[in-house]
């Protein structure tokens, strides 16, 4: 059976490294998940994602020098990613968004008077005595 670029096979986890993971596929030959493609959500550990020896259904994204590279989020476009953090956070409206912003310039420039006068009365600026 040959791999085919767009072509959706299943795999079995074969090891596990910071930068990805390793799937052997059907044909016997090894391709690689990059973490950016293991799910939609930010991954920062990919073991909260995969172990090893799990099957996964992986789609073949490129084949170069004998090199395959795989999705698994592109093999499941629909499904949910699996991120453990909890459920997904809903959308903000654009009002909230608008508030929440006000509310970080406002904080922001408090913060910035606050450390300006700092620094003012420790050079004995227009603060100092």
């Amino acid at each position: 059976m040959s791999i085919d670029v767009g072509s959706i096979v299943e795999g079995k986890v074969t090891g596990i490294t910071n930068f990805g993971a390793f799937v052997e596929l059907s044909n016997g030959k090894t391709g690689l998940v990059h973490i950016s493609e293991v799910a939609d959500a930010y991954v920062k550990d990919i073991k909260d994602f995969l172990n090893e020896n799990d099957v996964v259904k992986v789609k073949v994204i490129n084949v170069s020098e004998g090199k395959i590279g795989l999705s698994i989020k592109q093999a499941n476009p629909n499904a949910p990613s699996r991120d453990r953090r909890g459920p997904r956070r809903r959308a903000h409206s654009p009002v909230d968004f608008e508030e929440r912003l006000s509310r970080f310039l406002k904080d922001s420039d408090e913060r910035q008077q606050a450390l300006k006068k700092s620094q003012d009365s420790k050079r004995g600026g227009r603060g100092a005595r």
